[in-house]
């Protein structure tokens, strides 16, 4: 999809994935708890969903929470999952006001039951819409997925007899939490970072990646349409040099 940005025909990104990077240092900038970072974070994460709409962009994955998280201090860990209880349950009535579907990928079994159920409920009441296919990493890690995707597939291949050469690239995506989905065409990283943080390792094999040190909190439109335009720089290229 083509669409004017700032005066430029620009080719729109099907899939962006972003790790929302920086709310801590946001928090620490402005005097005030780390808490009040990360709910500053998920407001914008709100206001980009409708962003990313109205640009065009038809898939949308954050990675909200990692495996490694847990390692964060006890009073951090539990003031997320407060936010993430609350932002669940506003979630299914803006899914129903934005026709917005909403997938939650990671390894949810290590989630309180209540979260687990908040879970199944939106993406049950959000599977039939049309809108933007909203993706939310909860306790995901990209080793851990693929490990577990291997654990089923090995599961499966004992079971059915699946011979070895049946296995391509794209019979082991569709094991991966992803397999709904089509593989990002941009990742953003927001607050300087210029690693992966085990994100999406398999899935951003030919993703173009914009790094920048807008801290999440701070990112708005203006900035998602900056990554735009950078990823229109550049020459997309699949197997070439």
């Amino acid at each position: 999809m083509e669409k004017e940005l700032n005066g430029k025909i620009c080719q729109i990104p099907e899939h962006v994935a972003i790790i929302l990077d920086g709310n801590g240092r946001w928090a620490k900038k402005h005097f005030m708890p780390r808490n009040v970072g990360h709910s500053q974070g998920a407001k914008v994460v709100e206001q980009i969903c409708e962003d990313a709409w109205d640009l065009g962009i038809k898939y949308l994955t954050v990675y909200a929470f990692s495996t490694e998280n847990w390692n964060r201090p006890e009073n951090e860990v539990n003031a997320l999952m407060k936010l993430l209880r609350k932002y669940l349950i506003d979630c299914i009535e803006r899914t129903s006001k934005n026709n917005m579907r909403v997938r939650i990928i990671g390894e949810k079994s290590r989630l309180d039951q209540d979260i687990r159920d908040s879970i199944t409920k939106l993406e049950k009441v959000s599977a039939a819409n049309t809108g933007l296919n909203f993706t939310i990493a909860l306790n995901y890690g990209s080793r851990d997925e693929i490990v577990r995707a291997i654990r089923r597939l090995t599961a499966d291949c004992k079971e059915k007899d699946i011979p070895a050469t049946d296995i391509t690239e794209e019979f082991f995506s569709s094991y991966l939490d992803t397999r709904e989905l089509p593989d990002p065409d941009l990742m953003i990283r927001t607050s300087g970072e210029q690693r992966l943080s085990n994100w999406l390792l398999w899935q951003l094999a030919y993703t173009e990646f914009y790094f920048t040190d807008v801290l999440w909190p701070d990112f708005n439109k203006k900035e998602l349409i900056r990554a735009i335009e950078y990823y229109n720089t550049r020459e997309r290229r699949f197997g070439g040099v």
